[in-house]
């Protein structure tokens, strides 16, 4: 199993001694995701930045976008980076589509499935001088002129990744995908139970073999060497699962160990604003249950045992993740990627 790394920081003058610093570090991956700001702009200072380590986005919000300009940018990301890229790309929920993106919602695991395919089709043209003929429920793609060809690149295969809570996502990663970002709200339960099974039955569909995919998430990781160190955090990851558990959408994480009543009392203290009683119906059990505790020197050893065969990658959580400046995290990167 990987350590990765999240991008912490949206300066775009601070990237590149940030990835840097995290690529010092040794960190396999860094990653950037969509939230208040565009993922791919400091994935794009980064690669000129650094030298080895692989950059993704976790996730970038795919329907906003049109699949060509998805395209564009992924593969002059490919490029600046000498073939690091990683492209990950997800549905986002309802209200976020149609509220704050403005866009139609509908059909998202089809319609992200034809994503993949319809990116797959477009790099084939511009490596290979496929003609682009995609048509798709859709999509349709049939205009590719030279003047607006960037033509072949050195490294063209850009791996993609999807994120999947649901069976449906899970088994359309399997089929068409290189990956899986898994939601940080997860459990081995619910890995082993769920979503591996999903996943095969797409791998199983598409003849693929367990070898050709990647599981990568974030842990929700209760770290420190002094116990008040590790309550303070225990607090902070018991509110954010208690964020994410109120939202029907991860019904399925809840529902592995019998507790998916619990996410209709939270979704009511969410619409009431009432953060601090939300997190108060969260137990100690479902906190030791979604999230890892350790000390500096045990936390490594209690995340890959916790999620041997189940993962592939994983991170620190963020905004939970440590300083990139404490002494001791290094040791524990290394316990990793050493």
């Amino acid at each position: 199993m990987k350590l990765d790394c999240y991008m912490l920081t949206h300066d775009l003058k601070s990237v590149p001694a940030y990835a840097r610093k995290v690529e010092a570090l040794g960190f396999d991956c860094l990653w950037a995701a969509e939230t208040q700001h565009d993922p791919f702009l400091p994935l794009a200072v980064a690669a000129t930045a650094t030298s080895g380590i692989k950059l993704g986005t976790a996730i970038a919000v795919a329907f906003p976008r049109s699949p060509m300009i998805t395209a564009h940018i992924a593969w002059d990301l490919q490029k600046a980076s000498e073939g690091r890229f990683l492209l990950g790309l997800g549905s986002q929920i309802k209200g976020h589509n149609e509220r704050r993106f403005s866009v139609k919602f509908e059909s998202p695991g089809p319609r992200l499935r034809e994503i993949v395919l319809a990116l797959r089709a477009i790099w084939d043209c511009w490596q290979n001088g496929t003609k682009l003929n995609f048509a798709g429920q859709f999509y349709r793609f049939d205009l590719m002129t030279p003047f607006f060809n960037p033509g072949p690149i050195e490294h063209p295969t850009i791996p993609i990744y999807i994120a999947g809570v649901n069976r449906l996502m899970c088994r359309i990663a399997g089929e068409v995908c290189d990956g899986l970002h898994v939601h940080p709200f997860n459990s081995p339960k619910y890995l082993r139970e769920y979503v591996q099974p999903a996943v095969n039955e797409g791998l199983q569909t598409a003849r693929r073999e367990r070898r050709d995919f990647t599981y990568v998430t974030s842990t929700f990781t209760i770290v420190g060497d002094a116990e008040q160190e590790r309550a303070a955090a225990r607090e902070a990851v018991r509110q954010q699962i208690a964020f994410y558990a109120s939202t029907r959408t991860y019904e399925p994480v809840l529902a592995s160990h019998g507790w998916q009543d619990l996410a209709k009392s939270l979704h009511r203290k969410s619409v009431e604003g009432d953060w601090a009683g939300m997190a108060k119906l969260v137990t100690d059990e479902m906190v030791d249950t979604y999230a890892v505790t350790g000390t500096w020197d045990t936390i490594g050893t209690k995340i890959r045992e916790r999620y041997a065969g189940l993962l592939d990658r994983t991170s620190f959580y963020q905004p939970y993740q440590p300083s990139l400046d404490d002494p001791r995290l290094p040791r524990v990167v290394k316990e990793f990627n050493g």
